[in-house]
């Protein structure tokens, strides 16, 4: 009788210490499972100092931002790439930052100015030359794009204004100090490059 409670203790106590690592195995589980998503979470949120006021902001995927960095990444280039100035240091300057947007495309096309003697005359000329951008249609599915915009050259007695159309592709390459957007111009080419309107400057 006595080997028999000893028997029904024994297994009372070994069902209490199963029961008892089992919740705490569910516990921890639960704990580390709660503790994760909390991490997760925290991690998309970022606070931001409005001068001394914290702003709560949230951390966004490449794919629910590409439409907006696509466009800017399309418009620094051509902003770097068509602003030029009487200044050879400016060009190159300008241009090394242009490169690093784009492929091998967009270095051939500078080469060739270069070549016909487009930058010296610049220079020779004093022309100052801006680009303002029109609108930028980009398809996100193919990664097409096509650049419309107007440069505005101004010469010593003439203002002339010119129509730009160019087309494209955009590949994703890792982001860099220099390439911010994380984005490659890739088969870039000019498809529309005239003159629309031409005034003569008054000069006093």
């Amino acid at each position: 009788m006595v080997i028999k409670n000893l028997e029904n203790k024994i297994k009372l106590v070994a069902i209490v210490c199963s029961v008892f690592l089992v919740g705490c195995v569910v516990i921890s589980m639960t704990s580390i499972w709660t503790a994760r998503n909390m991490v997760v979470d925290a991690q998309k949120k970022i606070y931001v100092l409005d001068g001394t006021v914290p702003v709560l902001v949230e951390r966004t995927t490449m794919e629910e931002t590409l439409d907006v960095e696509a466009k800017s990444h399309i418009e620094r280039f051509h902003h770097l790439f068509f602003t030029l100035a009487p200044d050879d240091k400016y060009i190159k300057y300008t241009m090394d930052k242009a490169m690093y947007l784009v492929d091998e495309t967009g270095l051939a096309q500078y080469n060739t100015l270069k070549e016909k003697g487009f930058y010296n005359n610049i220079m020779g000329t004093s022309a100052v030359f801006s680009i303002y951008c029109d609108s930028i249609n980009f398809d996100p599915q193919k990664m097409e794009f096509k650049y419309y915009g107007r440069q505005r050259i101004e010469r010593r007695t003439s203002i002339l204004t010119r129509e730009l159309v160019t087309a494209g592709q955009l590949k994703r390459v890792p982001r860099t100090d220099n390439n911010p957007h994380g984005l490659l111009i890739v088969n870039w080419r000019t498809l529309l490059n005239k003159d629309i309107e031409q005034k003569t400057k008054n000069n006093y």
